[in-house]
């Protein structure tokens, strides 16, 4: 698989990763540069629910896309998608969820796959499942 641009070097930072190697700030790091296509329909975003967090699908290339496009019976046509910034989505989209919500990268590619989930030093504290809610109480 040739991917281009920051995409590749995520998804090579992932394999590290899930080989053994790496350090995961700087993987959350390159996911913030990294510029990913996300699927779109009906307006939306693809996404997806897994244990209580709803996941926005991500992919680093449009090849990973297509193997998500195949796996889903859909890979002859075309499909719409956005290129977003990493950082967007964890600055901007997740928080706006308004629910607990993760990026899923590259998930047709099994051992490829990352899940960013909507923790502390990942998404903004606002939108992070574990912070203290004491901590982002007003002071009056």
């Amino acid at each position: 698989m040739v991917v281009d641009g920051a995409g590749a070097t995520l998804a090579e930072r992932i394999a590290r990763y899930r080989g053994g190697a790496g350090d995961p700030r700087a993987m959350v790091g390159e996911l913030r540069r990294a510029a990913l296509l996300v699927p779109l329909d009906s307006g939306g975003m693809w996404t997806g629910r897994l244990g209580g967090v709803r996941w926005i699908f991500a992919f680093t290339g449009e090849e990973s896309l297509a193997r998500f496009a195949r796996g889903r019976g859909n890979g002859q046509q075309a499909w719409e998608y956005a290129e977003l910034l990493g950082a967007r989505l964890l600055d901007e989209v997740v928080p706006g969820m308004g629910e607990p919500a993760g990026i899923a990268v590259d998930v047709a590619d099994g051992d490829g796959a990352m899940l960013f989930p909507p923790v502390l030093w990942i998404v903004p504290e606002s939108a992070a499942v574990d912070r203290d809610p004491d901590d982002s109480a007003e002071v009056g």
